[in-house]
């Protein structure tokens, strides 16, 4: 990781919602195995950030440091040169970190981690979808798939809406119907531009000519 001088005005553009008391924060972390929603730990951390670089240091000693990657705010790179993202799922109370094995949920305020904390997969919970998953995902320029958490609504006919949270924090919804006429299958989305390939037993969506998701049909269909 890259120590540096203290830069809080490029900090506060980048983390908004993050305390600015000083360079490192106390806060609550949640580490989740990537693709599950079973908490696998919860405790005390320190979080800092300094000129966009980010490191997440647990009650342990066990350090994250994350390195920004690009133009797009919240691409990041690991120790070990792996993809890592952050996402505002949280809201105020904090921000996500989907990294290649595990996902940390960041709470400023070390006793607000609650509801949606129990559940990798928030935004998005089984009270308001069939089923939550975390999407592999993959923004422009990523080298490596990181995790995207989803909602899908299922319809008869094997259709389905999904509701993903973008590598950006930003929510949109995409529809796997079959065309009325012909009964082919084909995808399109609210808002945003898609291009939809069907490759095994998953399909592959380019959204906006940039992110890269990938949704099993199981996720769609239950079966």
């Amino acid at each position: 990781m890259v120590r540096t001088g203290l830069c809080w005005a490029a900090a506060l553009l980048l983390l908004a919602a993050t305390p600015a008391l000083s360079d490192t924060a106390k806060a609550r972390c949640d580490i989740y195995p990537a693709g599950q929603d079973a908490l696998q730990s919860t405790g005390d951390c320190d979080f800092s950030q300094r000129q966009g670089f980010v490191t997440i240091t647990l009650a342990d000693g066990t350090a994250y440091d994350l390195e920004p990657v690009g133009d797009a705010p919240g691409n990041f790179r690991d120790a070990q040169g792996h993809a890592a993202y952050r996402q505002s799922g949280l809201g105020d109370l904090g921000q996500i970190f989907r990294l290649k094995d595990i996902s940390i949920f960041v709470y400023w305020a070390r006793d607000a981690a609650q509801g949606d904390a129990e559940n990798a997969t928030a935004p998005f919970s089984t009270d308001e979808f069939d089923a939550t998953a975390l999407l592999r995902c993959k923004p422009a320029g990523a080298a490596a798939f990181g995790q995207c958490p989803a909602g899908v609504m299922r319809m008869e006919d094997q259709q389905a809406s999904v509701t993903v949270l973008d590598p950006e924090g930003q929510q949109f919804t995409m529809n796997f119907m079959n065309d009325m006429a012909t009964g082919e299958p084909y995808v399109n989305a609210t808002g945003r531009e898609v291009v939809a390939v069907k490759e095994g037993e998953s399909w592959m969506v380019t959204a906006a000519g940039s992110q890269t998701y990938e949704v099993p049909l199981v996720f769609l269909t239950g079966d």
